[in-house]
């Protein structure tokens, strides 16, 4: 659970990382308040939104099990654990 959290995270942070890369590289003031106005943080929170939305589309769409399949949990077989897993 932790792995789709930090993915979705990361995702929204990277717009402001990239801002701040861009900052530092066109030597302007990264703490100045004339960097950071209000609409350019609009700008870079619907960013951060579409980015979002857009991974979890990808994710819901192209991962997990297909339809249908049946869950197998894990179990021991013979002395051995089997791990869990889906038919």
């Amino acid at each position: 659970m932790i792995r789709p959290v930090l993915t979705e995270l990361a995702l929204f942070l990277a717009p402001f990382a990239v801002y701040v890369i861009f900052l530092w590289a066109t030597r302007a003031g990264i703490l100045h308040p004339e960097s950071w106005s209000w609409p350019r943080i609009a700008w870079l929170v619907i960013v951060a939104l579409v980015l979002m939305i857009g991974s979890l589309i990808v994710l819901a769409h192209w991962e997990g099990v297909p339809p249908g399949s049946t869950y197998v949990p894990a179990h021991v077989e013979d002395g051995k654990f089997v791990p869990g897993q889906t038919r």
